[in-house]
């Protein structure tokens, strides 16, 4: 799963064209921050970590399709948890050594947005925990 990208994205912008993006779409105030400078939202604060609805999670810069909510669950972190990407393009992840540990990042693959992070203690069938911001997403209620 682990990919370099080399290229650019599908998707590019001017962080000046994000922020304009993200103010039209209604994105939260942190989206910015955490989608373009890799940031993270505070455990618990986000709005969709508790979401229980059928739907889809999109990209909040691109719209690209990332979560089924078949495939969210209950991890006990504060974060929207996944076991698993809606397919298998729709995400990229790198390793991220910033911090006293290696974490590898989950960026959406067609404009590199910062999603959140992958770990290997999530629940069958995959034993993966797609951990992601809730300022990263939204969701299209099925």
């Amino acid at each position: 799963m682990d990919k370099i990208r080399t290229m650019p994205y599908k998707i590019e912008k001017t962080d000046a064209e994000w922020k304009a993006l993200l103010k039209e779409k209604g994105a939260e105030t942190m989206a910015f921050d955490v989608t373009r400078h890799e940031a993270t939202e505070r455990a618990f604060s986000g709005k969709y970590a508790d979401n229980k609805d059928k739907g889809i999670y999109t990209c909040i810069c691109c719209g690209k399709p990332l979560f089924d909510s078949e495939a969210k669950y209950e991890s006990g972190t504060g974060w929207p948890s996944y076991f698993t990407p809606i397919a298998e393009d729709a995400v990229g992840t790198k390793v991220d050594g910033m911090l006293w540990m290696k974490r590898t990042e989950v960026h959406c693959a067609d404009c590199g947005a910062h999603l959140g992070h992958v770990f290997p203690d999530g629940p069958k069938p995959t034993g993966q925990r797609f951990c992601m911001n809730s300022a990263s997403l939204d969701f299209n209620k099925a």
